[in-house]
């Protein structure tokens, strides 16, 4: 595996373990991007983070609403299992254990 890889199937992690923390599941995108840079140091632009949401989408692990303002993203009951470890999805990395 690539370093580019590693780096996004953690980021993609990232995402779907801030949502799974969040009230209700949901949070918009320029919240989601400060989380990201301040407690898992992804510096990414929109243009990543919206391809990143995207494809976790196409995988039915959240849903994106796209209002005129800013995405709107919501963690699904699959997304949910993926980020705490008890489903895995190929391009997703695996939470180690402990991780809380």
């Amino acid at each position: 595996m690539s370093y580019q890889d590693f780096e996004t199937e953690g980021r993609r992690l990232g995402i779907l373990r801030i949502l799974s923390r969040r009230n209700q599941y949901t949070t918009n995108e320029y919240s989601l991007n400060d989380e990201l840079k301040g407690a898992y140091a992804h510096h990414v632009s929109r243009d990543r983070l919206h391809g990143d949401l995207a494809w976790l989408e196409e995988q039915g692990l959240l849903i994106c609403q796209q209002p005129r303002a800013g995405w709107v993203v919501t963690l699904t009951g699959r997304g949910a299992d993926v980020a705490n470890g008890t489903a895995q999805v190929p391009g997703v990395a695996k939470p180690r254990p402990g991780d809380a």
